[in-house]
């Protein structure tokens, strides 16, 4: 790999800095030399915040963009996603894999720095590192990480403190909504993944996800950013396909074909006591997904978008 995933994220952290006024973030200095944008914490960050964390997530290896979707008597927000590296971009950066614990704060951190802490057998399973002097995580939590928590995360990614730069959103906010809908390609890369799919073999992906409404806690905003992945998002993938079936696979990848479809997210987590281990991990998929293999030049597709269970989740 002829690029570090870390310095790319850290030149579109620099742009969030400059602007952080407009973005409606907020830049903060720790005295170990840690920034910390703040993009929904104590200030209201916004959909352009959201947007740049997609990329940031990506470790600046694809494009985030907005536009609208339409479904029966509704329209929303959305975001398209594209990448012409999907392994790196998405299971070796953006993949929310590296649970950060320390005392009372937890978070999900998900970006380019995982790649630096090592700490997931999934990059284990893809070989993949990065090596840079600087590191960028996003961290997906209600609460400021104190310098303890910062030190921690240097410490892990082997960086200077000052080296580091942490991203906050808390799931229920304006940017954590775009965020998470700009996961759409991550999604079906990591299910096609799951499904014995060589992700060596995904060549390129596109994604287009509506963003959900802002939820009044973050337990209820999981269930409507998941929901506009599992029964409103659409992906479409390259894929050298020779010597694989994807015929099988294909019928195998959407969310629809986990027994536990069918039901907004929130419920379903709720009736299993927000247990997340007693969730299906093969539900977590795109509505739709389509592969154009490059070598048979054949499509396949399978899966649906499903208006009333997105119309049940988000309120409409």
């Amino acid at each position: 790999m002829n690029y570090s995933i870390n310095e790319n994220a850290a030149e579109i952290i620099q742009t969030m800095i400059g602007e952080a006024r407009r973005l409606q973030c907020e830049v903060i200095e720790q005295n170990n030399g840690t920034t910390i944008i703040d993009a929904g914490v104590n200030v209201s960050g916004s959909e352009e915040a959201g947007r740049l964390i997609g990329e940031i997530c990506m470790g600046g290896l694809g494009a985030v963009r907005f536009t609208t979707v339409h479904f029966d008597d509704f329209t929303l927000p959305a975001v398209v996603v594209s990448t012409n590296h999907p392994i790196a971009a998405t299971l070796g950066s953006q993949f929310a894999g590296w649970q950060i614990k320390r005392d009372d704060f937890f978070a999900m951190a998900s970006g380019p720095a995982r790649a630096l802490a090592q700490k997931e057998k999934l990059l284990d399973e893809i070989n993949f590192s990065d090596e840079s002097e600087v590191g960028v995580i996003i961290l997906e939590t209600g609460e400021i990480p104190s310098e303890e928590v910062t030190t921690f995360i240097s410490e892990t990614c082997h960086i200077d403190s000052s080296n580091l730069y942490c991203v906050v959103a808390p799931t229920a906010s304006i940017a954590g909504s775009v965020q998470i809908s700009a996961r759409i390609v991550e999604v079906g890369v990591h299910k096609l993944f799951k499904l014995n799919l060589d992700p060596e073999r995904i060549k390129k992906g596109h994604g287009v996800a509506p963003i959900a409404p802002v939820a009044e806690s973050d337990g209820k905003a999981m269930g409507r950013t998941n929901d506009c992945v599992l029964y409103g998002g659409r992906t479409f993938f390259y894929v050298r396909g020779e010597g694989t079936n994807l015929d099988e696979i294909i019928h195998k990848a959407p969310s629809c074909a986990s027994e536990q479809y069918g039901k907004p997210f929130y419920k379903l987590f709720k009736s299993f006591n927000f247990d997340f281990y007693k969730v299906d991990s093969m539900l977590f998929s795109p509505a739709e997904i389509t592969i154009n293999d490059i070598d048979s030049m054949e499509s396949y597709r399978a899966g649906r978008i499903n208006p009333d269970i997105l119309r049940e989740s988000l309120g409409l």
